[in-house]
């Protein structure tokens, strides 16, 4: 079996294309090149919402944006749009940091069970190009549905926080 193949297909509970994330605890996203474009305008004010399906029809939950004078606040809902999880940014003024950690928290608050954080790719790439490095780390044991909500969270605080003209 290579690498690429699924290794139990049909595994219950989990949808088509997920199973590779019932085997694993932590992601490393690596962003390619990409040159620095003019891109619209981010309003800190507005409320940003993610939809995430696997496979394409099949929602298997929601990334929320929560208003924080101080800092990001997401909640992590299931496909039911039920909270389940909690993602907290740093306080603001964090943007000088070479590492970035988004902890991923239980809803009371209580237990941090994970974090995704953006990696500093060093002076040059940081100055002129959008190309980001992520980690994601979550339990073994963490739902593979919310795992798949996990990645989108990632990309959706790319977007909102470390893309050109994005960053409020």
């Amino acid at each position: 079996m290579n690498m690429y193949q699924v290794p139990n297909p049909g595994l219950p509970g989990c949808p088509p294309g997920l199973e590779y994330l019932t085997q694993v605890d932590q992601l490393l996203i690596k962003q390619k090149v990409e040159f620095i474009e003019a891109l619209a305008g981010f309003e800190s004010n507005n409320k940003y919402e993610l939809e995430v399906q696997a496979p394409p029809g099949n929602t298997v939950g929601y990334v929320v944006q929560q208003w924080h004078p101080f800092s990001p606040k997401f909640i992590i809902e299931n496909e039911h749009r039920e909270a389940v999880l909690r993602l907290h940014g740093p306080f603001c003024g964090w943007s000088c940091l070479p590492d970035v950690d988004f902890e991923i928290v239980t809803m009371d608050e209580v237990d941090k069970i994970g974090k995704i954080s953006k990696q500093w790719t060093g002076l040059l790439r940081e100055a002129f190009t959008d190309a980001d490095n992520f980690g994601i780390q979550f339990p073994m044991d963490l739902d593979v549905k919310m795992k798949a909500v996990m990645i989108g969270a990632c990309f959706l605080i790319d977007f909102m926080f470390f893309e050109s003209g994005n960053q409020p």
